[in-house]
């Protein structure tokens, strides 16, 4: 009970603070979840009905705003269905108010300008030049107005008879930053933190801290210019509800084909696409972005790494930032072990070049699924007001409030360093608007920025092999000088490679696979009695396993008498762990994994053998060494077994990386199956 009352307290503190710190400019998110409900129009629409009547804590004056709003949606909202019914009122009445999402487009032939209005189905209304030169946005995606519409009809008259007379845009006209400051710093950072995700629609005494950062972290991409942000998760956890629903001043591309005029800039019309008139333009459902362009990923690349790309012989600068949302199907345990957290991507955006220019990898998987309990009934910003904020705070830069108090580990590049540095900015224009932080405030937005980063260098480090094996990000705090190590949580737990004793005859190997890229095998032989017949499954090359039992049958001796490979039967299946395609070294570990079988004898525990022979015995050396140890390490290896022809490439192992291994050589097969199965 004591615990109910305390949660109330702060109900109630955080909702009499807002009132009094933002008067006028809150309101209680129940009323918008009452009213959106009925009308499908975004959020920052219904929100400037609502605080333009019902911005206020007098229930009274909230019951006569909210007949106020019910009653303009219901007269002025054009709902798609009753178009028509809106159509015949214009023309009766010769001019009407309707509440519309308007588009405009260029006619050349007329020379004049056409507003579509998508839900009262009007095409071609004609429309002042002046409104569409003060409101650019309307050419490049549409925005939410007001419109005043005529109707006047002509004889053979060309254009439509809907006339726009008068146009606004449903957004703030305009902002006190100083007022917010001092509001500010009436708010603890745990209260304005709450305050803010209630501004979003969500509760936050439902949430853990961890997902509010989460929520958080959404929101940069409106207060950074520039900023490339990604967030793959599981459906239904609103990936792409602030970039729809809260803020008038981003776009929400849906998954898709696009152009790079449509996106860049249109050589044609000479006008710059979305990314100039956006803040943000977002992608829905990642794995359908389809460019008609063959050169739109490369454009997009310059474009993220510097905020402008070149058309003909133009070179255009934007802000906008870059936000790429999609589902991730699978479980995120079995794609860390298998293959990399930006899969669902398509096939011509996987490129560590293009992933190397995101800022942050926000983890989707973390954010519980929506249900009804986590949106707020409780007070929070009008969002239209939270959008002008964010959009205001574009103009601010807190990149270097990292360098008062700490330094960044050796183990970050120009790009991380960089990237680091926006998302702690980012942070701050959230969390300390008014640019009043303290040491432990910049400690967590650090550690948060460099966990967000370094998983993308994970995935970098599956997708681009060792020249991204710098992944142990880090900062020292400079007071005590101490160096403190950031992890990301889901590389943590289960590695591929178990620890403890396999069965008899089970293996694990690194071998580059058919993609040329080094990935993890496990082989596991069953011997039983028989004649001596080898047989394979799970793809394994039938002519490694053949050399590999020939030789073991020819060898066998020398490894023990009591091994009669004439008395028994083997059947060896390739477990492939990463998705890297079949193996092209399979012959030695085959032929150790057969000496285990026979033994009955396991290899030693959190083994990987590496290498491979020839039909004759001769032993060739690892290739790509260095990516193959990496990957090794990242598969839960702790002991390594080498040719002894390797020794040359050791150089081109990082020491530290080499370091994290017990290493042993071996000159011939049977000398690497006697050292595997830990036999002197």
């Amino acid at each position: 009970m004591s615990e109910t009352l305390t949660q109330d307290n702060s109900e109630k503190s955080l909702d009499a603070l807002l009132n009094e710190q933002f008067a006028g400019k809150v309101v209680r998110k129940d009323l918008t979840k009452l009213i959106k409900e009925g009308a499908n129009v975004p959020v920052y629409v219904l929100e400037y009905l609502l605080g333009m009547y019902c911005a206020s804590n007098d229930e009274a004056t909230i019951q006569t705003g909210l007949t106020n709003v019910k009653r303009i949606l219901a007269e002025n909202y054009v709902r798609p269905d009753e178009a028509e019914k809106v159509k015949s009122k214009i023309r009766e009445s010769g001019s009407y108010k309707v509440i519309d999402k308007v588009t405009v487009k260029l006619n050349e032939k007329r020379d004049s300008y056409e507003a579509l209005l998508s839900n009262l189905g009007v095409k071609n209304a004609e429309i002042p030049d002046a409104f569409v030169r003060q409101y650019e946005k309307l050419l490049a995606g549409g925005i939410w107005c007001i419109v005043t519409l005529q109707y006047r009809f002509e004889e053979n008259q060309k254009g439509s008879p809907f006339i726009v007379t008068d146009l606004k845009p449903i957004q703030m006209p305009n902002m006190d930053m100083q007022s917010l400051f001092e509001a500010r710093r009436g708010f603890t950072e745990e209260q304005w933190i709450d305050a803010l995700v209630r501004s979003t629609g969500m509760e936050p005494s439902c949430l853990k801290d961890r997902v509010k950062w989460h929520l958080l972290a959404r929101m940069i991409p409106l207060v950074e210019n520039n900023y490339n942000f990604c967030e793959l998760g599981p459906r239904g956890t609103g990936k792409s509800h602030i970039y729809k629903e809260i803020s008038p001043n981003s776009i929400l591309v849906s998954g898709g084909q696009t152009t790079v005029a449509n996106l860049f800039y249109n050589m044609a019309a000479r006008k710059v696409g979305l990314v100039g008139l956006w803040d943000v333009v977002a992608f829905d459902e990642v794995a359908g972005i389809n460019f008609k362009d063959h050169d739109g990923v490369q454009i997009m690349k310059d474009y993220m790494a510097s905020g402008s790309f070149s058309r003909g012989r133009e070179s255009i600068n934007a802000n906008a930032s870059m936000v790429f949302i999609g589902n991730i199907n699978q479980s995120v345990e079995s794609l860390v072990k298998t293959s990399h957290l930006l899969a669902p991507f398509p096939e011509v955006m996987i490129d560590s070049a293009f992933f190397d220019r995101f800022h942050a990898y926000v983890p989707g998987w973390e954010i519980p699924k929506m249900r009804p309990e986590f949106f707020t009934n409780q007070y929070g910003l009008i969002v239209d007001y939270l959008a002008e904020y964010l959009r205001e705070m574009r103009k601010w830069n807190f990149a270097d409030a990292i360098d008062k108090w700490f330094k960044l580990g050796n183990n970050l590049n120009q790009r991380d360093t960089i990237a680091v540095r926006r998302t702690v900015s980012g942070l701050l224009k959230l969390i300390c608007p008014h640019g009043e932080y303290d040491k432990e405030i910049v400690r967590k937005c650090l550690e948060y920025a460099l966990e967000v980063r370094r998983r993308i260098k994970e995935q970098l480090k599956k997708i681009g092999g060792m020249e991204f094996y710098d992944v142990h990000f880090s900062y020292i705090d400079l007071e005590d000088k101490q160096e403190r190590f950031v992890t990301v949580p889901e590389q943590s737990g289960g590695a591929l490679i178990p620890e403890g004793q396999l069965n008899p005859g089970t293996l694990h190997t690194i071998s580059l696979g058919q993609t040329e890229m080094p990935g993890a095998y496990r082989l596991e032989i069953q011997s039983i009695a028989g004649s001596g017949k080898i047989s394979a499954s799970g793809g394994a090359p039938r002519e490694a396993v053949k050399v590999a039992f020939d030789y073991f049958k020819a060898n066998s001796s020398r490894i023990s008498a009591s091994i009669k490979p004439g008395e028994h039967d083997f059947h060896l299946h390739l477990v492939e762990l990463q998705h890297s395609g079949l193996p092209t070294a399979l012959t030695l570990t085959s032929f150790i994994a057969l000496c285990s079988a026979a033994l009955s004898k396991p290899v030693q525990s959190q083994m990987v053998v590496m290498g491979d022979m020839s039909l004759g015995g001769t032993i060739v050396q690892v290739r790509n060494l260095a990516e193959s140890l990496q990957v090794a390490f990242d598969a839960g290896a702790k002991r390594i077994l080498l040719p002894m022809s390797s020794v040359t490439d050791i150089p081109t192992v990082p020491g530290e990386l080499f370091a994290k291994f017990q290493t042993s050589f071996y000159s011939d097969p049977v000398d690497a199956a006697f050292k595997a199965l830990g036999v002197e």
